[in-house]
């Protein structure tokens, strides 16, 4: 234990002075463990995490979210718990699946006593579990992007992914930097889908946009050439998809197939490797908002965001053999949050809760940098985005 702890705190020290020689700013989060102020015993504290581990809706987030969260529990283990507890993350595997994540929620509050939970993955179970977890009031930090998950503000109910809203607005000042104003739409039918949508509508008049038709396509569909057969005869000047894997990545093989020529673009549904795996050569040229993690070694150095960027890929690919995702970055950024806010309050639900809209202010994550407050319950903004596209099958700024 003391190896790893010796290890993490020289991995973070020459970070540290790589950053300050290089000019980056002073003020960064702590996220390295803190050395052990005795070895973790009693009781331990368990956190939920409702994940959705399998279904083809939500695997490819899920399961690096499930392997981020167990890491982080094992790296604040080794680093002497909680105010000297062990951590306990207890995964349920909603399966992608509504009902199974309600049976989930229920099993996690009343029979393991948990005091918080992350997760859902999707925007669709995470709604779905919104009121269970109000009447409980037991903290849930979900990981999923609708918009409609903390706005309007709810008491126990926060999130660390980057909500819709503020990709579609990333996108929209992109785009028009690039001259583009008639846009054809292909959705997924599902929460996140329909969200990213209205998104899209509700800013296109004041970013100048036009939304000249609009598709949707159901999560398990294996082939949207209808749809973009329509869109391409709207002649857009550019497509917009909005989903997660694997819809997405089958939109973008349809597009070669047909040889569309407009630029296309992606919701941040797809930032993870999964997506080029899917599309192939497809996924070459597309572009779309995302978090830093998948161009971290690309970030300048005086970028806030990359001494925790890199640690968590540090860690991540030591523990996994594989690099880290924007969905696992959620993840860590709930974990994270949980143990600055326990650190200090303990295991209580209610202080716990008031901590994560009291406590965490500049908090540097993998998401972005939050600071909650009792009206927002997300604290991201549009700087939580880069622009990234794929070039020869590996992930690239497009700016």
């Amino acid at each position: 234990m003391f190896t790893m702890i010796r290890r993490l705190t020289l991995l973070t020290l020459s970070l540290a002075a790589l950053a300050l020689l290089a000019g980056c700013p002073a003020k960064v989060t702590p996220v390295t463990p803190t050395p052990p102020q005795g070895v973790a015993s009693g009781e331990p504290i368990k956190i939920g995490a409702i994940l959705s581990v399998t279904g083809a809706a939500g695997a490819p987030l899920g399961t690096p979210e499930k392997n981020t969260a167990l890491m982080v529990q094992d790296l604040i283990n080794q680093a002497g718990g909680i105010q000297n507890r062990p951590v306990q993350v207890i995964v349920e595997d909603d399966q992608s699946d509504n009902t199974q994540a309600a049976t989930a929620a229920k099993k996690l509050i009343e029979s393991d006593k948990v005091c918080a939970v992350i997760g859902p993955s999707l925007s669709g179970t995470t709604l779905a579990v919104v009121d269970t977890f109000e009447k409980a009031e037991i903290p849930l930090i979900s990981l999923a992007a609708s918009v409609k998950i903390t706005q309007p503000v709810k008491k126990w109910i926060f999130s660390t992914a980057q909500p819709d809203t503020i990709a579609v607005t990333r996108l929209y000042s992109y785009m028009k930097t690039q001259g583009l104003r008639k846009l054809g739409v292909i959705y997924d039918s599902n929460a996140f889908g329909k969200s990213g949508l209205e998104a899209l509508q509700s800013q296109a008049s004041s970013a100048g946009m036009e939304i000249v038709a609009s598709e949707s396509f159901e999560s398990k569909d294996t082939d949207m050439t209808t749809q973009l057969t329509k869109l391409k005869g709207a002649q857009p000047e550019a497509i917009v998809c909005w989903g997660t894997n694997p819809g997405p990545a089958i939109v973008a093989k349809n597009v070669k197939t047909l040889q569309i020529k407009v630029p296309v673009f992606m919701s941040h549904g797809v930032s993870n490797q999964k997506f080029i795996e899917l599309s192939g050569p497809a996924a070459d040229g597309i572009i779309f908002p995302s978090g830093r993690i998948l161009v971290a070694s690309l970030l300048p150095e005086t970028d806030q965001q990359k001494l925790v960027l890199l640690e968590y890929t540090k860690f991540y690919e030591e523990k996994y053999r594989q690099l880290p995702d924007h969905f696992g970055g959620h993840a860590w950024d709930a974990m994270r949050m949980l143990q600055q806010v326990m650190n200090v309050s303990g295991d209580e639900p209610a202080a716990i809760r008031e901590g994560l809209e009291t406590k965490i202010k500049d908090f540097v994550g993998i998401s972005g940098i939050f600071s909650l407050s009792p009206t927002d319950h997300n604290g991201l903004t549009q700087d939580a985005f880069v622009m990234v596209t794929v070039k020869q099958g590996q992930w690239a700024l497009a700016e």
